[in-house]
């Protein structure tokens, strides 16, 4: 399933597959206090990284600022069944030109985003991946 490269992780074809389709993906991060938080989000891979695109103000950002330690759950809606689990670290990388909603829309919807407010800061969290489980019934 996976093959590694230095300190992270290699997405093999059916994890590829998966993450490429229109799924969505569950987030967990730990707040401050250690208790957890959950997101569902849209996700695009690059390379053998996830990235999810953000507010720079939601608590999954705040928490990842504290705690870089994330974990991506990814189901193939057309088969429940097969699932990965991606834990790893995230990078908050600044998206000025708020390319990354642009593009999953495009994924997702085939369309442009909602327009946002200019004051508006969006973030990229790339996720490299420590440990990568898959599951196929």
């Amino acid at each position: 399933m996976t093959t590694s490269l230095g300190d992270h992780l290699s997405f093999d074809d059916s994890v590829r597959a998966l993450l490429d389709g229109k799924n969505f993906a569950s987030v967990a991060t730990l707040g401050p206090d250690g208790s957890p938080q959950n997101s569902v989000v849209w996700i695009k891979r690059e390379g053998d990284t996830v990235l999810f695109s953000s507010t720079d103000r939601r608590q999954k950002v705040r928490n990842l600022r504290h705690d870089p330690r994330i974990s991506v759950s990814v189901y193939d809606l057309a088969n429940p069944y097969t699932s990965v689990e991606i834990r790893g670290t995230a990078e908050i990388l600044p998206d000025p030109d708020k390319r990354l909603p642009h593009d999953l829309s495009h994924k997702y919807l085939g369309i442009d985003p909602p327009a946002e407010k200019e004051d508006e800061a969006r973030v990229i969290i790339r996720v490299v991946p420590r440990k990568i489980v898959g599951f196929s019934a």
